[in-house]
C-alpha cells in the first residue's frame, strides 16, 4: 500500500492534546512539543475535544489515561468519532483491559505517559495504521464504483437487447459506437438509456 502521502517519519504533525489534569496535560505538551509536533490545543472534556477538532482540524489526537479510566474512554470514542486523524492513548501505567477497550473505542496505538521515545513511536505505528486505512477505504470504493459501472452498462446493453433483438456483443457494440459519436463514455450513455426507461 502507498503510504508516501504521509509523512514517514511522522514529525510536525497538528496534535489535539486531551486530559483530565491540567498540569499533566501541560507536562505532555511540552514533550511532544519537543518531539516536534504543534499542539493545536489541550481540550479537558469532551465537548472542548470536539470544538478543537471543529476549529483546528488536527492530524492526530491523543488521550491521557489514568487507571480504570472511563472519561478517557469516552474522550477516545467522542474524537474518534469526529477527528480526521488517528487516536492514541497515552497510559500512566499499563493496562491490558483499557488498552482492548480503547481500541474497541478506535485507538491506533498506545505509549506510555512521559515517554518521549514510546510516544513518538506510537506516532509512527498510528500515522502509518490510519494511512494503510484510508488506502484501503479508498480501494473499496473504487472496487464499488468499478461494479456500479459495470451493473448499469448492463442494464443498457439488456434494454438494447429487448429493443432491436441484438446479441449481447451486438449491444455493447451499439453503446460504444454511439457513446464514440456523440463524444461521452459509454457508462453516460449506458445512464442515459437507463434512467429514460
Amino acid at each position: 500500500m502507498d503510504v508516501e502521502t504521509d509523512r514517514t517519519d511522522a514529525r510536525g504533525l497538528k496534535v489535539l492534546l486531551a486530559d483530565e489534569d491540567e498540569g499533566a496535560l501541560r507536562v505532555t505538551a511540552a514533550l511532544v512539543r519537543g518531539l516536534g509536533h504543534e499542539v493545536a490545543e489541550m481540550a479537558i472534556g469532551p465537548q472542548e475535544a470536539a470544538d478543537v477538532i471543529a476549529r483546528d482540524d488536527p492530524e492526530l489526537s491523543m488521550v491521557v489515561a489514568y487507571k480504570k479510566d472511563a472519561f478517557a474512554l469516552d474522550l477516545i470514542s467522542e474524537i474518534g468519532e469526529f477527528a480526521r486523524g488517528p487516536v492514541i492513548a497515552i497510559l500512566e501505567q499499563e493496562d491490558a483491559d483499557f488498552v482492548a477497550e480503547a481500541a474497541e473505542r478506535g485507538i491506533y496505538a498506545h505509549s506510555r505517559l512521559g515517554d518521549a521515545e514510546s510516544i513518538q513511536s506510537a506516532i509512527e505505528v498510528a500515522t502509518r495504521r490510519h494511512a494503510e486505512k484510508r488506502e484501503l477505504v479508498e480501494q473499496v470504493q473504487r472496487l464499488e464504483t468499478a461494479l456500479e459501472r459495470r451493473a448499469l452498462i448492463e442494464r443498457a446493453k439488456g434494454r438494447l437487447m429487448e429493443r432491436h433483438g441484438l446479441d449481447e456483443r451486438g449491444a455493447f457494440e451499439q453503446l460504444r459506437s454511439q457513446a464514440r459519436s456523440r463524444s461521452i463514455t459509454v457508462v453516460s450513455l449506458a445512464r442515459e438509456i437507463t434512467e429514460t426507461d
